[in-house]
């Protein structure tokens, strides 16, 4: 009797409570994924960094899908040769995410990266300490957005000019996950690295999600690539009733209660989602938009041809 008593207090008594029930778990869902990938990488990066024989455990730089996409150029072209640091491994977890990015949009950005994880434990500081939020004016977030595209293309120019992993030496999520600052602190070297991650953090403090949103390559590239995504968040404008709950969850600030398909640089993270007080106003539905484009061109072809027939 206790046991039961114990569930049924466990189960929300009303329809927001529900909503907040629901919010919360799949919150705490998506931290326990990003904190065991981060343990994971730090596990390697420690092994790595501890290790009496070089080349013996796998480094960062080979555990990066990033690393898969500087280093596919020169491997189509040379035939099977890698840029230097990177390994078959980045190939393997390029297509991995490929293929992820196809099915689920961003959900990597949401729920696997620890650069992510790490922005929204800043998060979670800036609201402890109770830190004021800087919020990006509309206009110019989405000016800034277009960064992620310009480092990207800058990186990958860099890496196919040079033939080596330039980036890695700029790279925040190398120089924090890396450990490299613990096992080989190197001031005189390594300083502009060190400088990048420390003002990221601390944008990340009062920005939310600021690398993401504004200058993460790997972020733009799967931006581009998430326009081709089958599982989309829709919104039903018939069911929603412009209240703007869903916004105010959302990490990386997407105008969800005026669009009609969420943007591609949606992160997967479902905070909209469970939030949303109407139901069928916000779902994930398997509806890719390049769909929508195809059907639109059907449309328009049977028309024309009714048309002329008439």
């Amino acid at each position: 009797m206790a046991s039961q008593n114990f569930f049924l207090n466990l189960k929300p008594k009303t329809p927001a409570a529900a909503r907040t029930f629901r919010m919360r778990w799949t919150e705490y869902l998506r931290h326990a994924t990003q904190l065991g990938f981060a343990a994971f990488i730090l596990y390697t990066s420690v092994a790595h960094g501890t290790a009496e024989t070089d080349a013996t455990t796998a480094s960062i730089d080979a555990l990066c899908p990033f690393g898969g996409l500087e280093t596919v150029w020169r491997w189509l072209v040379t035939g099977g040769q890698y840029v230097s640091k990177t390994h078959l491994s980045n190939l393997v977890l390029g297509l991995g995410l490929l293929i992820g990015v196809l099915v689920s949009g961003g959900a990597f950005c949401g729920w696997v990266c620890p650069f992510g994880a790490m922005q929204d434990l800043m998060t979670w500081i800036r609201g402890k300490l109770r830190i004021q939020e800087i919020r990006v004016p509309e206009k110019l977030d989405r000016i800034l957005r277009y960064g992620r595209f310009v480092v990207l293309a800058f990186v990958l120019i860099q890496t196919i000019t040079l033939v080596k992993l330039w980036f890695a030496d700029w790279d925040p999520y190398r120089t924090l996950f890396g450990l490299g600052w613990l096992f080989e602190f190197n001031l005189a070297t390594s300083w502009g690295a060190y400088a990048v991650v420390i003002v990221i953090i601390v944008a990340s403090l009062f920005v939310e999600r600021a690398w993401c949103r504004y200058a993460c390559p790997l972020g733009g590239a799967i931006s581009l690539l998430g326009n081709l995504s089958f599982l989309r968040i829709r919104r039903n404008g018939e069911a929603c009733k412009g209240c703007n709950i869903c916004e105010k969850p959302c990490p990386v600030k997407l105008p969800v209660a005026t669009a009609t398909t969420i943007s591609s640089d949606c992160i997967g993270c479902l905070a909209c989602v469970e939030a949303c007080p109407r139901h069928g106003a916000l779902e994930v539905k398997l509806a890719p938009t390049w769909l929508d484009k195809i059907r639109g061109l059907f449309k328009r072809n049977h028309a024309t041809r009714q048309a002329q027939e008439i």
